[in-house]
């Protein structure tokens, strides 16, 4: 069969008519769990034809986007609706506005000008000059409302009342045609949330023609109920799934074909029914002596900068604002869902297929859903795999685990997301378990659900985080260091008095944290998570330790590093001893150069406080007479003063090398040392 798109022949124009909306029935529908629907139409036609839908207006963007026409002998002429605001545009090059036909006295005021000849007792022909309301008092003194014409004959200025003329009509046949086509456009533009598309086929004898475009839809739901068996141990289960679905389009839906696609696929809404303008730039008109010189520039630079003034002074958010896409309307409440189906099985379950990107579910008989009501499809009826533990997630029970189910998917297909109701089958009867959520299960794999608390089980937790020195190193006067940091959590599981348990830990994966304990691979691993399995007998306890480790690089300048720091470092147990020795022997001889620092700064102090009782003594020295005794007495402790200050000075020199030499003593060891 030929396919034929239609979106790049489509052109927007007034539909002068075109079959009924009859000719093209809905014949197929496939849902999406992506919030869209393929719709697809048929019509018999032979040769040439036209065909029509009406359209919600909301539906029409999707509609230019996605519409398909599939011919098998022919091909589309031509495709055509309204605009979005049809009448508006029918009253763009009239000499009269809307507001113009609300009343005969408006409609002859908007054409002033205009030639007409008046019929009744008095007939009258001339051009309008103006229609003028009043008011009379009629015979019961009630005042009446009517409106005088003026008209220009060719006896000059006569007027006539409007409500007592038998006719009027336009000498302008042309204008004339005008007014009637404007009414008619009013007519047609009553169903203002409506379009009718109008598809023309060219072609020769008769064939099918089959009309498809995807719509913004109530996405379908997937709904289950687990079957479990009275045995713990069983390893099959019965499956029943079901699709739960609205028919909002505004169309009953009557014996169609009806798919179920579970995927997600891209879909977007564009305002395409919308009508754009490019701005253009504006330049001067030239005159005379006028010169526009252009730019100097770089190619890419000229192509900026026009289309930069094209788009206005924010382009950019412009451009965004064209292209933003309209809000999607509010969906309409969905109608009470029936009651839930039986459990017995189900004789028209939807066929499976899986492609790349969904699962499609065909049911295999014709559906029929009035507009505005909800359905429920059977979509899967078989036994499954099934094993049942114990899942536990701290952060949704500390106490407890979840009593849970692994589903393994053995069939062909995937199976979609939804709610799963779970019962198990006994000899009286069926028993609810609780409800789960099922994520989506692809072919060969398996997931977790979780229905209920176990609260016969047991588990607490004890946590420890400590840190160590792995590894130490000095180079080049730096000291490296490798710590370790250990965390763990260990978990006290305990088992009911008389029944086994097959719990499975989930534990958070730490970022940057390596699994340590317990040794070797996990039984399973998530992005999230690690799970660990752990058999309990009736009334037993069992502990698991799961720890990880983090190493964290730590670099010291030796220098920088104060008395206490090296001390610590030399009596810490966690370094190696000759690590411990080399911070042992750079404290002694730091130990050395601080004392010949307190050696010179201590000859400093008493050479400043000599020399401070040298100043006072020369100023005493000043003011005595010379031939005194007093004069004597300070000239000889001048005399010892300096020979003090001489064997201090001494002193202070040879401290001042003996602190260098301690100094340097310590640089040379650091930058030999090497441990």
């Amino acid at each position: 069969m030929k396919i034929v798109w239609v979106g790049a022949a489509l052109v927007l124009m007034l539909a002068a008519g075109g079959a009924s909306a009859g000719d093209l029935a809905l014949k197929r529908v496939m849902l999406s769990s992506g919030g869209v629907a393929y719709v697809e139409y048929e019509a018999e036609i032979e040769g040439d034809a036209e065909l029509s839908l009406d359209l919600p207006l909301d539906q029409v963007d999707d509609v230019l986007k996605s519409i398909v026409v599939f011919d098998s002998k022919g091909a589309v002429g031509s495709a055509s609706l309204p605009g979005r605001a049809p009448l508006a545009q029918s009253f763009h090059d009239l000499p009269f506005d809307q507001q113009a036909l609300e009343s005969p006295a408006s409609l002859l005021n908007a054409l002033q000008g205009a030639e007409i000849r008046v019929g009744g007792n008095r007939p009258l022909a001339g051009k309008l000059l103006r229609v003028v309301p009043e008011t009379v008092m009629a015979g019961g003194e009630q005042p009446v409302a009517r409106n005088r014409v003026t008209l220009l004959t060719e006896a000059g200025l006569q007027q006539f009342v409007l409500e007592e003329a038998d006719s009027i009509s336009f000498a302008d046949a042309k204008l004339q045609a005008e007014i009637g086509k404007a009414l008619g456009e009013i007519t047609a533009n009553r169903a203002k949330d409506r379009r009718r598309l109008v598809l023309g086929a060219r072609g020769a004898g008769k064939r099918l023609l089959r009309v498809g475009y995807v719509v913004g839809s109530p996405l379908w739901k997937a709904s289950f109920r687990i079957v479990l068996p009275d045995d713990p141990k069983a390893a099959k289960a019965h499956l029943q799934g079901w699709a739960v679905l609205e028919n909002m389009s505004g169309q009953d839906w009557s014996g169609i074909e009806l798919t179920l696609l579970s995927g997600n696929p891209v879909s977007f809404r564009q305002a395409i029914y919308d009508a754009y303008y490019v701005t253009r730039p504006e330049v001067p008109v030239d005159v005379v002596g006028h010169i526009l010189p252009r730019r100097d520039t770089s190619g890419a630079d000229e192509v900026g900068s026009l289309d930069g003034k094209m788009q206005g002074d924010k382009p950019a958010e412009m451009l965004r604002m064209r292209a933003s896409l309209p809000a999607g309307a509010a969906a309409a409440a969905p109608a009470p869902p029936p009651p839930p189906p039986s459990l017995a099985q189900s004789a028209d379950t939807a066929e499976a297929s899986e492609s790349a990107t969904s699962v499609a579910f065909r049911v295999p008989v014709p559906v029929s859903v009035a507009s505005g009501h909800s359905a429920m499809i059977p979509i899967i009826d078989r036994d499954i795999p099934v094993e049942r533990l114990g899942l536990y997630q701290s952060s949704v029970q500390a106490f407890h685990p979840l009593a849970s189910l692994r589903l393994k998917n053995d069939s062909a297909n995937g199976l979609p997301p939804g709610a799963a109701t779970l019962y198990e089958r006994g000899a009286g009867g069926g028993t609810y378990l609780g409800d789960a959520q099922l994520a989506t299960l692809p072919a060969g794999e398996s997931r977790l659900i979780s229905f209920a608390v176990d609260e016969k089980t047991r588990i607490s937790t004890t946590t420890d985080y400590r840190t160590s020195i792995a590894k130490a190193s000095i180079a080049e006067g730096v000291l490296h260091l490798t710590r370790l940091s250990r965390q763990s959590v260990t978990y006290h599981l305990k088992a009911p008095p008389a029944e086994p348990r097959h719990i499975l830990i989930e534990h958070a994966k730490p970022s940057g944290w390596r699994l340590i304990e317990p040794a070797g691979k996990p039984a399973e691993e998530t992005p999230e998570a690690y799970r660990f399995p752990i058999d309990l007998e009736p009334g037993k306890s069992v502990d698991l330790t799961v720890a990880f480790e983090q190493p964290n690089e730590e670099t010291l300048r030796i220098v920088d590093l104060n008395d206490d720091r090296i001390g610590a470092q030399a009596t810490s147990q966690e370094l190696d001893p000759k690590i411990r020795a080399a911070f042992a022997e750079l404290g002694r001889l730091r130990r050395i150069a601080a004392a010949g620092k307190s050696a010179v700064d201590r000859l400093d102090q008493q050479i400043k406080s000599l020399d401070s009782d040298q100043a006072r003594v020369r100023q005493n020295l000043g003011s005595a007479d010379r031939d005194s005794d007093l004069h004597k007495r300070y000239m000889a402790k001048l005399a010892e003063q300096e020979t003090t200050m001489e064997g201090l000075q001494a002193q202070r020199t040879k401290a001042e090398a003996d602190r260098q030499a301690d100094e340097k003593a310590v640089a040379e060891y650091l930058a030999k040392l090497s441990v």
